[in-house]
């Protein structure tokens, strides 16, 4: 029988880490007392296994807990139900990171174009990739299409729209996707860029598939997503029917679990389809360290039961100064998001964006093509 280990991070003493484990392993494999089952082959192949226990400091434990892979179904929600369902709900635990089977990574399928497919529709060549936000709410899809326009006439490979534009009054999905995409076609045609929109698609299963499927139809060919709202079950779903999509990942509530943001963000998004993930880059307005941030961009592209490979996307109050030491930093198999402080250039607006995406590109001069 197939296991998935998964190692937890537990608070407790020593002297009951070994009963607080083998309590965990229950807990999220069978649910109920031993003694109550009777099946012998249920005791042997379905019951989870206490495969190790450290100590990471006083009082804090890594528990390794072996879950029969069966039980996951090869369902996202379900291997995240079966990885920490009911331990989230229990304050000492956290879900670190869990040893997922090439077989049941095969069958989630992982992202759609990987890094390099996304390289090849911006026509970057082997550098890192420059991604802009549309922002803020409250803007009509005129307004939206005139501020992707200026981003786009700087050669910005990716514009993204901002995860709080759903389909709002003041800007139906519909119209802002149409208009958006024409204008970002239009700057394309006159400039020879290939930037790509990705428009944020939310709402229940059925709207999200069916923006997307209109943002086909316009020809676009990358969305924006949000996982941990949308549910991982949907997300999978959606990013298996749009085989041809490209999905950036969005962390929105992706805090709200104790789970580690390199499993979550880095391995999970990417094995669920996501072809980009985001996350909070250290020294920005949010707390993740250097070594979170470089822990998520390695299981986001590590080599892994042949997937492809997820671009990862830092982002969180970028700006122009630190390009050249976040690539540096994360290398060449990335892309740097800045978006507010693009925007606050107003009339400068384009220029900026040129010098972004031309910084992105001189970094990386002496990169084979």
């Amino acid at each position: 029988m197939s296991r998935v280990s998964v190692t937890y991070r537990v608070r407790g003493d020593a002297a009951s880490i070994e009963e607080r484990a083998a309590a965990l392993a229950i807990e999220q494999s069978v649910e109920m007392p031993l003694d109550a089952i009777a099946d012998a082959r249920i005791r042997r192949d379905i019951v989870g296994e206490v495969q190790g226990i450290s100590e990471a400091k006083p009082g804090l434990f890594e528990v390794r807990i072996g879950l029969a892979a069966d039980t996951t179904g090869y369902e996202a929600g379900q291997l995240l139900n079966m990885l920490f369902g009911n331990s989230s709900i229990q304050p000492d635990v956290t879900l670190v990171d869990a040893e997922i089977p090439e077989a049941m990574a095969r069958a989630f399928g992982g992202p759609n174009l990987g890094t390099e497919g996304l390289r090849e529709k911006v026509c970057a060549g082997a550098r890192a990739l420059a991604c802009a936000a549309l922002k803020p709410q409250g803007l009509s899809p005129d307004e939206l299409a005139a501020l992707a326009a200026r981003l786009a006439g700087g050669g910005i490979d990716v514009i993204k729209d901002d995860h709080g534009l759903a389909d709002q009054i003041y800007s139906p999905f519909a119209d802002r996707v149409k208009a958006v995409a024409e204008a970002v076609r239009e700057t394309n045609a006159r400039t020879g860029y290939a930037t790509l929109y990705a428009p944020n698609v939310s709402g229940s299963f059925d709207a999200a598939a069916d923006q997307i499927a209109l943002a086909e139809a316009e020809g676009i060919e990358a969305v924006l997503i949000e996982p941990m709202l949308m549910g991982v079950s949907n997300f999978h779903r959606l990013t298996r029917l749009f085989s041809n999509v490209a999905f950036i990942a969005h962390p929105a509530m992706a805090g709200a679990a104790r789970i580690a943001p390199p499993f979550l963000l880095g391995t999970l998004f990417r094995l669920f389809g996501a072809d980009v993930t985001i996350y909070p880059n250290y020294g920005g307005r949010f707390s993740y360290s250097p070594e979170t941030c470089r822990a998520i961009a390695e299981a986001a592209r590590r080599p892994w039961a042949g997937l492809k490979p997820c671009c990862p996307c830092p982002a969180g109050g970028m700006t122009l100064q630190r390009v050249d030491e976040l690539l540096d930093f994360y290398g060449a198999d990335t892309m740097l998001l800045i978006g507010g402080s693009l925007l606050a250039a107003r009339e400068r607006m384009t220029e900026e964006a040129a010098a972004f995406q031309a910084r992105v590109v001189r970094h990386f001069e002496g990169a084979p093509e």
